[in-house]
């Protein structure tokens, strides 16, 4: 085409890109918030479910039929209501019949419909299905103009744009969906629950969410198990409409022969597969990362029976479930985000009260719409009851009108002034009904009939009486499935979470097996397997050396003291392992370039250490204050610029022996040590020049003990010492004969 020519011409229309894309990107998202993934308040439902059930209903598979196919069933829905998918439809339905996902099923199904462990239903020309009494109740008053009707999709036929729901389906059965940029999460409830919050409602509109709760106590799923959220959060949860319930299987100790015992599952959370569950929990225990457990089992038949056997009879119940619930879907976060369809148009986030009052709303309109529908019932029947009376009066008249005039309608209704109903059923009248019993059946129905047309506009005219028939049917829903029948009985019960430390739960998923810890002067660090008693045969790098090593248990958390008076911690699992001569201990650690570590032992919960400066001052310190849990450390001991931390030495007996750089040496009472969590301390030994070569401490009774660098051990009882004891702080005096010479005590 060359430059000038003429752009082509036809039916092309510029649009701009970004306006169209908004456009149809909202029209698809409108029409799946609307009419695919967001529930309807009124009745719970999302279209394809409600137009299931109203299929089944215009099949008559009410619960005292029988069965249909669910192919049937599934090409009514999808020819005449729902132009999607069959597998979708057929979905849909088969998730209403499973009672392990659906608190309350609305079908009643025959032949596979799929179980707890995953297994999908059986294809649809298989299964056969009904309604259940439930969705009976969805439909209550469907025939009495409850609800408006609007053509379906090809406009061949009408179907209803929301269910009566005379069952509160919403919070009842729960519900689930994706939409764009929303989504909805309802747990299922107990009904008998929501009947009596909502029955509190009609009593006390202003009720507060506090009132409320004490009737809905939380979720009850179909599948039980334990809720271990605090009540706290669940008050927030219902208040707002958003949250979420941790919820734990239900287990108990089951005793086993000669002092053993299992645990058995008998219920997992909600919308957990049990096959998968089981999966997960054989691979953790394949890369032991469960010490705990020695073995799990599926026992189940009908019901959930998961048969976990412990390492050894000495393992504590409590702890191995609490590794479980904290690494597997033995415990599940099911989320709360009550974000339905308001009024059938507006999505919303609606707070428990906002749901309980729209559902009510909903049910007075429905009751309001069936007693004008009976009413205009009535009207009309009173009309054709009072013309029949008439006709009676004056058979012979009526006959004889009949027999002769060429036009009788007309003159009926000239004749005994009649409407044209009157005059039309009067035509119609049998010669069977003109009996003489007729005529007192007609005055009876007559007077039945006004009494309930009087009630009907009484009702219709008091907004207190329309509460108090939608109360009688709540309370009637509420004894249907009352919590002593064995559909409604709360399956779902609540408890606090064990108090176990996620040390201790962190520490039950490492196996304990013996490690020996060591550290080169060049600072390699690493853990070989056992416990070794010799060190001689240890190989290092050229040039470098032990500097500490010493056992652990792979479940212990080791502490290394730097000599500028920071500690680290690392779990003795964690250390890299004893092949070659270690790793840099600067790589598990954020640690300075001008210190150096000092000694290292694995931490005791009870034990203390006596820190000591190159200065003289020290303090006690419990061994479980210098863990922590960052690669920073933890500063304990506060050091000067010339100052440096020079020993950490376990806390035994009662007394201290601290040496000089002098060769002084002085013993105190260790009572004058205060115990501190951080600081500098408190001065132990005076010097004029120099500072500490070296401390101990030790039990008086026993003696004072040292070796030398024969290896030779010397001792001094409590007598022999009387001249090096005195007070912490004092200069002390020249080390006992047979002191080494190193200045240390060996």
């Amino acid at each position: 085409m060359g430059k000038d020519a003429d752009p082509p011409s036809g039916d092309i229309e510029a649009v701009d890109l970004k306006t169209a894309l908004e456009e149809r990107y909202l029209a698809y998202a409108l029409s799946t918030i609307m009419g695919r993934a967001l529930p309807d308040v009124r009745d719970g439902l999302k279209p394809v479910h409600r137009r299931i059930v109203h299929a089944m209903r215009v099949l008559r598979l009410d619960p005292g039929e029988g069965y249909k196919k669910c192919a049937r069933i599934v090409g009514d829905v999808m020819g005449k209501f729902h132009p999607h998918g069959d597998a979708s439809i057929y979905d849909a339905l088969v998730r209403l019949s499973q009672d392990f996902s659906v608190r309350y099923p609305l079908v009643d199904g025959q032949g596979n419909f799929g179980n707890i462990d995953g297994d999908s239903a059986a294809a649809m020309r298989y299964t056969e299905a009904r309604m259940t009494d439930v969705a009976v109740l969805m439909l209550r008053g469907i025939d009495e103009n409850a609800v408006d009707f609007r053509p379906t999709y090809n406009e061949e036929d009408k179907e209803p744009v929301v269910l009566p729901g005379a069952f509160p389906n919403l919070l009842a059965n729960g519900s689930s969906g994706i939409a764009v940029g929303m989504a909805t999460a309802i747990p299922p409830h107990n009904v008998a629950e929501i009947c009596d919050a909502a029955l509190k409602l009609i009593e006390k509109p202003d009720a507060d969410i506090d009132t409320l709760l004490r009737y809905i106590q939380g979720p009850d799923f179909p599948t039980g198990g334990v809720v271990v959220e605090s009540p706290t959060q669940i008050r927030e949860a219902y208040a707002t409409g958003r949250g979420a319930f941790r919820v734990r299987a239900r287990w108990e100790k089951e005793e086993a022969g000669r002092g053993g015992y299992v645990v058995v599952v008998t219920e997992i959370p909600y919308q957990v597969q049990k096959s998968r569950l089981i999966e997960k929990i054989a691979d953790l225990l394949s890369a032991r990362k469960l010490p705990l457990l020695a073995d799990v089992r599926d026992e189940s038949a009908e019901d959930v029976r998961i048969v976990l056997e412990p390492k050894s009879r000495t393992v504590d119940p409590q702890l191995l479930m609490e590794s479980l619930f904290r690494l597997t879907e033995l415990e599940s976060r099911i989320p709360l985000n009550m974000n339905v369809l308001s009024g059938g148009k507006v999505p919303k986030v609606l707070s428990l009260k906002e749901v309980l009052t729209e559902w009510l709303a909903h049910q007075r309109e429905v009751l309001v719409r069936r007693t004008q529908f009976r009413l205009d019932q009535i009207e009309r029947r009173l009309e054709i009851v009072a013309g029949y009376l008439i006709a009676f009066l004056n058979l012979d008249e009526v006959i004889r009108i009949i027999r002769e005039e060429d036009e009788p309608k007309a003159e009926l209704r000239r004749v005994f002034e009649l409407t044209d109903l009157q005059a039309e059923s009067i035509l119609n009248m049998r010669l069977r009904s003109l009996r003489k019993l007729e005529e007192m059946e007609l005055k009876r129905e007559h007077e039945a009939l006004t009494i309930e047309k009087a009630e009907k506009e009484a009702l219709l005219a008091s907004e207190e009486q329309q509460w108090e028939g939608v109360a009688g049917e709540v309370r009637e829903v509420r004894e249907t499935f009352s919590k002593k029948t064995k559909l409604g009985r709360r399956r779902t019960l609540f408890a606090e979470a064990p108090n176990r430390g996620m040390e201790e739960i962190a520490e039950a998923l490492i196996e304990r097996e013996p490690v020996t810890v060591v550290l080169s002067e060049k600072g390699f660090l690493r853990g070989l397997k056992g416990h070794l008693s010799d060190f001689s045969g240890l190989s290092f790098r050229e040039g470098d050396a032990l500097r500490v090593a010493f056992p652990a248990m792979t479940t212990d958390k080791l502490v290394f003291l730097t000599n500028g008076g920071r500690a680290y911690t690392i779990g003795a699992d964690k250390l890299p392992g004893g092949r070659g001569q270690g790793e840099p201990i600067r790589l598990a650690f954020d640690m300075e370039n001008e210190q150096d570590v000092v000694t290292g032992f694995s931490a005791s919960a009870e034990a203390k250490r006596l820190l000591v400066s190159s200065d003289g001052t020290g303090f006690v310190i419990r061994e479980a204050e210098m863990l922590s849990s960052t690669r920073k450390g933890k500063q304990v001991m506060n050091v000067g610029d010339k100052m440096r931390l020079v020993a950490c030495v376990p806390v035994t007996g009662d007394s201290v022996a601290i040496v000089g750089e002098n060769r002084k040496m002085l013993v105190f009472p260790l009572i004058q040590v205060p115990e501190m969590t951080r600081g500098r301390g408190v001065r132990l030994q005076r010097y004029k020049d120099g500072g500490v070569s070296d401390v101990k401490t030790f039990a008086m009774g026993e003696g004072l003990i040292w070796h030398d660098v024969a290896g030779r051990e010397f001792r001094r009882s409590e007598d022999d010492l009387i001249e090096w004891r005195g007070d912490r702080a004092q200069a002390g005096r020249m080390v006992p004969k047979g002191f080494p010479k190193s200045g240390k005590f060996g």
